[in-house]
């Protein structure tokens, strides 16, 4: 994907527009939040690997999952640690990765230069090599000490192995293994007290480009922006949008995207979705994955190749699909093996991405839809709106009713009936129910008992007779745009947004509707502003469980 440039007279033109639009409100100042450890995900550790040395690096290894937190993994992340069983884990993953790099076939593209004559020789070249890749590795340069370590760890394994290479590869895998490539770090540097003095700190230029690649690119930083913040660039405006520009023309940034919606819809959680082959023989784990790439193909496609208001990928029925999908929505695919362009509401009256395959399956049972779980998704997911949990004395012989003779709409009368229940139910079933149009394996379906399906209902106000009126509904909804704000905002920093950041959310949200709900500026608002490298010093209480969660991982 490409951003084009635009011209100084369209950018102050832009500009004005802009600030004319949002009452010439500034950007409000926020405090500092402590800094924070975030585990690498899987996925991240999967990209790190593959930037670093090549996508050809193996990197086999089942991955402890993460557990999610406010609705996403990369909050969880923030509030992991690493238990012994999972550190053998990596250590047994970080020494096969570093045997494949300095393996015959790899070494020449990371290892410049070779043993030669004595341990002095030896040593420059390791320490050569371990400076240049710990960098990376790291994020940051190694310090003195750091990069002292890694080498006399090469030089004594190498003469316990009586082999150079063997000794490096297990320096570099105790590079893989410290919370320093672990944990993406919030470091910090003091900064200057001003005319009122005070005790002030923010994050290192190197952790800007952490926050900055992990939430863009879902990767490391690469070496220009490593090179930027060394160079000082992060530390200015300027300098700072001119990295972010070049990461969101970087075909990396889709990635970065893809990976964001992936989290905020829960998207790996259909990782472990499984329905009843007797029930829905269609839907099988070939349809369950292209039904998250579906997805994710239609909303990188609209925030980004098209640019679009966001709100729309709630009322489109514009998708991707592909042969197997084709016997889930039950069309004809011209050429089944390809992915084409595909719009659902001439043929079935789909609208919008919580209609689609991925989502609909994902939140039903094995074996039927389930209205309740899908509201309750729409209100948590797409909305922000968290639902409580049943009541710990609930009687749930009461709801489960699977007569063939009842509707869902009937059984789920029952709600009503019990106090406890019909407060959160009214908020979950009436959403669901708009969407039984779609069985549990997301296929179209118009009866439900041998009676035509009823859809309309009322969301927050706004009535609605069918599905189309659901979409509508759901996509001129407050809370979609301002909920994808707070996701972003959330998913960057790696924690869930407090009280004293609600006055640069209530901003960005006036921001993102100026710029007419386009993912686009959205990001680069947040990730171009001061509030989102805002950092406290850290509370004594603080900092000594960092300590301890880094202590957690044992010593190399």
């Amino acid at each position: 994907m490409t951003i084009s440039r635009p011209t100084l007279l369209t950018t102050l033109f832009a500009a004005v527009v802009l600030t004319a639009l949002t009452g010439c409100e500034s950007e409000p100042q926020v405090p500092g939040f402590e800094p924070a450890m975030r585990l690498l995900t899987e996925e991240q550790y999967r990209n790190v690997i593959r930037d670093l040395f090549g996508a050809h690096i193996i990197v086999a290894s089942n991955f402890s999952p993460i557990s999610r937190k406010d609705g996403l993994i990369a909050i969880g992340a923030a509030n992991s640690t690493v238990s012994a069983s999972a550190f053998a884990k990596y250590e047994k993953l970080a020494y096969a990765i570093a045997i494949q790099v300095l393996d015959e076939r790899n070494r020449g593209s990371y290892l410049q230069c070779g043993p030669g004559e004595g341990v002095a020789t030896s040593d420059a070249c390791a320490r050569n090599f371990l400076a240049s890749v710990g960098r990376l590795v790291f994020r940051r340069p190694l310090s003195g000490p750091e990069l002292d370590q890694a080498v006399d760890l090469a030089s004594n394994a190498a003469r316990e192995l009586d082999d150079f290479h063997n000794g490096l590869a297990i320096a570099l895998a105790s590079l893989l293994v410290s919370p320093n490539f672990l944990f993406i770090m919030d470091e910090l540097e003091p900064v200057e007290p001003g005319p009122d003095g005070g005790d002030t700190v923010q994050l290192t230029a190197y952790a800007k480009a952490a926050r900055l690649s992990f939430l863009l690119w879902n990767t490391t930083p690469d070496v220009r922006l490593l090179d930027a913040a060394a160079g000082g660039e992060l530390a200015t405006q300027r300098g700072l949008e001119v990295q972010v520009t070049r990461m969101m023309q970087s075909t990396k940034f889709r990635e970065g995207v893809r990976a964001f919606f992936t989290d905020m819809l829960h998207l790996k959680e259909l990782d472990h979705l499984v329905k009843d082959n007797l029930i829905y023989p269609a839907f099988d784990p070939e349809v369950r994955d292209d039904a998250r790439e579906q997805l994710l193909r239609t909303i990188a496609h609209h925030v980004l190749d098209e640019e679009g208001d966001y709100r729309d990928l709630f009322s489109s029925g514009k998708t991707f699909m592909n042969g197997p999908l084709g016997r889930i929505y039950r069309v004809p695919v011209p050429e089944p093996d390809l992915w084409t362009s595909y719009d659902l509401t001439d043929h079935d009256g789909r609208a919008g991405i919580h209609t689609l395959a991925a989502f609909v399956a994902l939140h039903s049972h094995p074996g039927r839809s389930s209205p309740t779980i899908r509201g309750k998704a729409v209100r948590e997911i797409l909305l922000c709106q968290k639902i409580p949990e049943p009541p710990g004395d609930v009687d749930f012989t009461l709801f489960n009713s699977t007569s063939e003779e009842q509707t869902a709409r009937e059984r789920l009368a029952v709600h009503n009936s019990v106090a406890s229940c019909a407060g959160c139910h009214k908020l979950t079933d009436v959403i669901g129910l708009a969407l039984e149009n779609f069985d549990g394996a997301a296929q179209h379906r118009v009866r439900d008992a041998g009676l035509e399906i009823d859809t309309s209902g009322d969301l927050d106000g706004t009535e609605f007779d069918d599905q189309a009126g659901f979409a509508a509904a759901l996509r001129d909804n407050p809370a979609i745009p301002s909920c994808l704000v707070e996701r972003v905002l959330a998913y960057g920093m790696g924690r869930s947004p407090e009280n004293t950041d609600k006055p640069w959310l209530r901003f960005l949200d006036k921001r993102f509707a100026a710029e007419g709900y386009q993912l686009l500026p959205l990001m680069r608002s947040i990730v171009t502003s001061s509030n989102f490298f805002a950092v406290a010093r850290p509370s004594d209480t603080e900092r000594a469980e960092q300590q301890m969660q880094a202590r957690r991982l044992p010593a190399n």
